[in-house]
């Protein structure tokens, strides 16, 4: 890991622009109804199968805790959070991607609102955080994102927060591996391009958020996702930005390398010091 030198302007967009709240209102009006003519003229096939039966083979199995201890952050909104999170997983589980459809995390789940039984969690916001319906939900697009990246399915739409927020403890996976959201224009859409079909199982067991991707027939291949260029730069204007590069390598089942590949770049304005010691303070 490197702390670089002061960079002159190449990440100056990554500084804030902090909006009236009017206009932030307006501007999230207008990408939402943006996404919703998206929806309605390009007739994606969207899938919308659910089956409770298991596809026969599991092509990879992760899970993520729950509960963290995150610097300032009341335990309230992780609980908030969790009931959050079993409203969405009924959305879900069991969904499966066919030849030639595309999966939509917000397609599935909806509207996150109060009457749905939503309730107030984190949501990350200029930087920090604050409460909001519906908050704590990127947990379960990061686990699929991540679980994607194991399977040979097609990420077609992922965003990436713009801001590092809290320091690394404990991470077992590469910083930026994760995938955020927001309804309904920042979503997560994963293409099956591949002949076989493609079945998501989610559930909680253990204080864990626990996803399996299943198909039916067996995995042809291995892959390992690893992080490359990992550093800090100075920025002129006085702040630090993170940057790393994504890779995976794909390897046959006889672990024969095939190809190691770019999967994204992620760029983040640091919210603390890159020197600091970390605490228990990481967010997936």
């Amino acid at each position: 890991m490197d702390i670089g030198g002061t960079e002159v302007d190449q990440f100056e967009h990554l500084k804030p622009i902090y909006r009236s709240k009017l206009r932030a209102f307006l501007g999230r009006k207008y990408y939402t109804y943006r996404r919703y003519i998206e929806w309605f003229i390009h007739h994606h096939k969207f899938a919308k199968q659910n089956s409770k039966i298991n596809l026969d083979f599991c092509i990879i199995k992760h899970q993520t805790p729950l509960y963290r201890p995150l610097k300032n952050v009341d335990m309230w909104l992780q609980d908030n959070k969790v009931n959050n999170l079993k409203i969405a997983i009924r959305q879900i589980d069991g969904i499966i991607i066919k030849p030639g459809e595309t999966f939509s995390y917000w397609k599935l789940i909806g509207n996150p609102t109060a009457s749905k039984g939503y309730k107030d969690g984190m949501i990350l916001h200029y930087g920090s955080f604050k409460a909001g319906v519906g908050g704590g939900l990127c947990q379960l697009s990061n686990l699929i994102y991540w679980m994607t990246l194991h399977t040979p399915l097609t990420v077609t739409e992922r965003h990436r927060h713009s801001f590092d927020v809290f320091p690394d403890a404990n991470r077992t996976q590469p910083f930026g591996s994760g995938a955020t959201c927001v309804y309904n224009y920042r979503d997560l859409r994963i293409l099956n391009d591949t002949d076989e079909d493609y079945q998501i199982r989610l559930f909680i067991e253990n204080d864990c958020l626990v996803g399996i991707i299943l198909s039916n027939r067996p995995q042809y291949f291995k892959y390992n996702i690893y992080e490359r260029n990992h550093k800090f730069t100075l920025q002129f204007w006085g702040a630090y930005v993170r940057h790393n590069e994504i890779r995976r390598v794909v390897k046959s089942m006889n672990d024969d390398k095939i190809i190691d590949e770019h999967v994204c770049e992620n760029h983040a304005l640091m919210m603390y010091e890159p020197l600091l010691e970390s605490g228990d303070n990481t967010l997936e």
